[in-house]
């Protein structure tokens, strides 16, 4: 386990066409069914670079940017920006698109935070290092870091009486 993965090897792109049964009657795809699919591609991510199941501790605040409509295709775009002895944290960014057009435009972007579970055990379980390649991902490294720390901070914080 001591060998690092690159954030490359985490990333996924889960994709899905927008129907009527994700939509409400304006046209405009619920707010749940984007949460949903923000999880899984997270979920996905973090599996990839954990190669064991996760489970989801937290998903960041989500602003919903612009909204989405009915025949539009939903693409999260998820990859690894931190990992910590059993922890992940991993970016979601989401993406609408209408196909007939090929206009595309960011609606959301999320952290969501994954543990790894060994099988047996059903307990979490180590994961490897997290290995940045570019400058870029080394800032958004840093800022994870950082979110994670706050989020420890936090957690501190809302135990004590």
């Amino acid at each position: 386990m001591n060998s690092g993965k690159t954030i490359a090897e985490s990333r996924v792109t889960l994709s899905a066409l927008m129907g009527p049964q994700d939509a409400n009657v304006l046209g405009n795809v619920h707010g749940g069914v984007i949460m949903k699919l923000v999880d899984e591609a997270g979920a996905l991510a973090a599996m990839r670079h954990a190669r064991c199941p996760v489970v989801t501790v937290a998903i960041d605040s989500m602003t919903f940017l612009e909204p989405i409509y009915l025949g539009h295709m939903v693409s999260c775009q998820a990859e690894l920006t931190y990992a910590g002895h059993t922890a992940m944290e991993v970016r979601i960014a989401v993406i609408a698109e209408n196909p007939l057009t090929g206009q595309t435009i960011h609606t959301n972007l999320a952290y969501g935070v994954y543990v790894a579970i060994d099988l047996q055990t059903r307990r979490p379980h180590p994961v490897p290092p997290l290995i940045a390649e570019t400058e870029e991902e080394q800032r958004r490294m840093e800022a994870a870091r950082q979110r994670q720390a706050e989020r420890k901070r936090r957690r501190v914080q809302e135990d004590v009486p």
